[in-house]
């Protein structure tokens, strides 16, 4: 019979697709058209973009031109590491041009090598690398301005990492979380799921940290090395944050709420009857939800130790997913945060367990793209509280809610037995009599 000229697009649809996730210049091809378009999307939004990066600029110049650093001599709203990533693009030039050029140089740098990372993976590491460029799509240019893109590449290549070196990762993820708190996830989920997390993860984490904090000193910083944390608790409600969402929807309704710049740290935050006391409560609620996370972590791996990876890979799921529900700042680029375990955890899959991340997957996907549509496409709309984009921040925030609650119930299952395994069949050794529990069962 002869073949049907509907058949012969769907066959060559299948085998360009076979050939794209087989080619590694394929995937050079598609990282590099994903980064340009993200690019000059970035520069066409100007200062909503880069807005943050003049920021940096100014820090990092007062810094090289007048030795005036941030935490070494005045307090500052990130932790002592950031001063890496924030001085190191004025090296070359400190105009803003040349300081953005680098900013942006060092951000497509550090994704080209998560994406090396994630492409290496055994298992289906193309098909993640693949998925993780549609990430970055959807969640558009936002994390090429801030430095949470840093936190973002460090968290893929730590985790990757984790699989076959857990203490190497320890050490990248302790140096990310003095840059940004986020990369701490993998240092907690590795503590509570680690064999022997003394000398794999306390002790690699410890040493960085001395480091940290022993040059932080020597330059001055004195308590100020800490002041990250109080500066953090000063802060506000911000409008966009998944517990403000109650109160942005109401200020269509009630004129007592209403949405104000902070001009210390340019950021929008929300006031009216009971915000003040929701983020003092959230101040409470994100460190009891990381503990009660990492508890449920050591729990199920002692409960289930073959499967010792997968619960270290829901784990850092619901650990970034925690620090952003319950977090009072909430900024739109939190939301690369998430991309990263979902990506290895694709790569690592087996046949029998896709269905566990699979409608993830899709979820982050389409939670990446709200976040595009809030900011930087609606922002200005959100800020006059115009309805239809804060329906869109609150269908984003549910979002949120909802997938935090699947990795801490699939978590809670695959203690109990209950739930597929996610890695643990792809890392066994062929034919081997018992499943390998997993490189950070070995750690």
């Amino acid at each position: 019979m002869p073949e049907t000229s509907a058949a012969r697009p769907a066959s060559t649809g299948r085998r360009f697709l076979a050939w794209a996730l087989r080619s590694p210049w394929a995937l050079v091809a598609g990282f590099v058209l994903v980064h340009a378009w993200l690019v000059v999307d970035a520069l066409s939004w100007g200062y909503r973009i880069s807005g943050d990066v003049q920021l940096y600029r100014v820090w990092a110049r007062a810094g090289w031109d007048r030795g005036i650093w941030p935490v070494l001599d005045y307090d500052w709203v990130y932790p002592v590491g950031a001063l890496v990533p924030v001085s190191a693009p004025a090296l070359v030039g400190t105009s803003f041009e040349a300081y953005y050029a680098q900013f942006l140089v060092l951000i497509v740098a550090l994704d080209a090598l998560a994406l090396w990372f994630l492409a290496r993976l055994p298992g289906r590491g193309r098909v993640a690398a693949w998925w993780w460029l549609a990430f970055l799509v959807a969640l558009g240019p936002i994390f090429l301005g801030r430095l949470d893109g840093v936190a973002a590449a460090l968290l893929v290549i730590t985790l990757a990492l984790a699989v076959r070196r857990p203490a190497v990762a320890t050490a990248i993820a302790t140096f990310g979380a003095w840059v940004k708190i986020a990369p701490g996830a993998v240092v907690v989920a590795l503590l509570t799921t680690a064999k022997r997390p003394l000398r794999t993860v306390v002790l690699p984490g410890a040493a960085v940290s001395a480091v940290v904090v022993a040059l932080a000193l020597a330059g001055g910083a004195g308590k100020r090395v800490l002041g990250v944390f109080g500066t953090q608790d000063a802060r506000g409600l911000q409008s966009e944050s998944v517990f403000a969402t109650p109160f942005s929807v109401l200020r269509l309704l009630d004129p007592r709420f209403r949405v104000w710049m902070n001009q210390d740290i340019r950021t929008l935050e929300i006031y009216g009857p009971g915000t003040a006391v929701t983020g003092r409560l959230l101040d409470v609620l994100l460190p009891v939800a990381v503990l009660t996370i990492a508890a449920l972590s050591w729990w199920a791996v002692r409960r289930r130790p073959e499967v010792r990876t997968d619960v270290f890979l829901l784990s850092v799921t619901a650990l970034l997913l925690s620090l952003i529900v319950f977090n009072k700042v909430g900024s739109p680029q939190f939301v690369a945060w998430i991309g990263p375990p979902v990506a290895v955890a694709i790569a690592l899959a087996g046949p029998g367990a896709r269905s566990v991340w699979s409608a993830p997957a899709l979820a982050v996907l389409g939670t990446a793209g709200l976040t595009q549509l809030l900011y930087p496409v609606a922002y200005d709309e959100f800020m006059v509280g115009e309805p239809w984009v804060v329906l869109v921040a609150a269908v984003r925030n549910l979002a949120l809610v909802v997938l935090l609650v699947g990795a801490v119930v699939q978590l809670v299952r695959l203690g109990r037995g209950a739930a597929g395994t996610v890695a643990s069949t792809v890392v066994a050794e062929p034919h081997a009599p018992q499943p390998d529990p997993g490189p950070v069962a070995n750690a």
